[in-house]
Order: structure tokens, then C-alpha cells, then sequence
């Protein structure tokens, strides 16, 4: 499949791609992935590989892009936790009825 990256064009297979990723240690993944054979890999990291440029050459949605079209399942940013100042007890307490938690 012939894709564009960073206004470069490449010519990107699944097969390949399976064989670019093959040894490399996924880095931790903190926003947008991609999981390739059982691994979770962050998408700049693949784009890096893959295309052999600069993270800061390309945007981590056209590796997306290119990564959905090839049949890879991506994930996209995890959902932010709510924005509470409460603590877990309290919440858990609030959801019970009691208004206050109870001192351990």
C-alpha cells in the first residue's frame, strides 16, 4: 500500500511492517497505539522504524492512517479520569450514601 508520511511516499505492506518491528522493545506506551503481532507499540515509535526518520518529522496520525489501512488494530489515547479532587474513599463513600467516609 503506498502511503504518505511526513510528504514522503512509501510503499508499506503488513509483511513488512511485521518484519520492521520484529526485535525491537516496545517503549512505554503513553497516548496513541498500535499493536503489532502481541506487542503494544507507541506510534511515533513504529513511524520511527518504519520510515526511518525523525519523531519530529511526522505526526503520530498518519502512522494511524497508514497503520488502520494496513489492518493493524490501533488504540487511540486513553480516556482521562475524572477530574475529582476527592479521594477513592470518598467516592466509593459517595456512591454508598453516606456522605462522609468512615476514619480506618
Amino acid at each position: 500500500m503506498r502511503c504518505v508520511i511526513a510528504r514522503f511516499p512509501f510503499d508499506l505492506t503488513k509483511s513488512g511492517v511485521l518484519e520492521s518491528m520484529k526485535g525491537v522493545k516496545p517503549e512505554p506506551v503513553t497516548g496513541e497505539s498500535v499493536i503489532i503481532g502481541r506487542r503494544h507499540y507507541p506510534l511515533k515509535q513504529v513511524g520511527q522504524v518504519i520510515t526511518r526518520q525523525d519523531r519530529r518529522d511526522f505526526s503520530a496520525g498518519e502512522v494511524l492512517r497508514a497503520m488502520s489501512q494496513l489492518g493493524f488494530t490501533c488504540r487511540a489515547l486513553p480516556a482521562a479520569a475524572p477530574a475529582h479532587g476527592d479521594s477513592a474513599l470518598q467516592r466509593a463513600s459517595a456512591l454508598l450514601g453516606t456522605g462522609t467516609p468512615l476514619s480506618v
